[in-house]
């Protein structure tokens, strides 16, 4: 059983919160793969994991992260790189180089979420474990 989220009182948004709006973003109006946002003629557009996050941070669609504001952008690169994070840890990616040696890898959130094995509820369930995972390591302390 997943724990209940409490928002913090102070109106800071973590990323933790920002993830899981994503999360219900994609709940609600849908996951695509290969683009941020699905082409249809709705402010509300499917989105992959990368512009879902967008749309929680900026409330609307982005198409690069050169559109948001310092404020904003500062918490569009925070939420992604808990995601990363996440991603490192529950979907670890190692690379071969030329010469055979393993090479540690970040997990990027664009090929992760592109990849054709990849469900929406596998994305959602991600979101939604990188913002528990969050909570855990800067609210509760990083106690298990």
């Amino acid at each position: 059983m997943k724990a209940t989220h409490q928002p913090s009182i102070t109106g800071t948004v973590t990323p933790a919160d920002l993830l899981r709006c994503a999360a219900l973003y994609l709940r609600q109006h849908g996951w695509t793969q290969g683009t941020y946002y699905a082409t249809c003629d709705t402010l509300t557009p499917p989105a992959c994991a990368a512009g879902a996050i967008g749309i929680a941070c900026a409330g609307h669609t982005v198409e690069h992260f050169t559109q948001l504001d310092s404020g904003t952008l500062a918490d569009y690169l925070a939420t992604l790189a808990a995601f990363v994070d996440h991603l490192d840890t529950a979907y670890p990616l190692f690379l071969i180089d030329e010469d055979g040696y393993l090479i540690d890898e970040h997990t990027s959130p664009y090929s992760w979420n592109d990849d054709p094995t990849r469900t929406a509820d596998e994305v959602v369930t991600a979101l939604e474990d990188a913002a528990d995972e969050w909570d855990r390591l800067h609210t509760d302390g990083g106690e298990n």
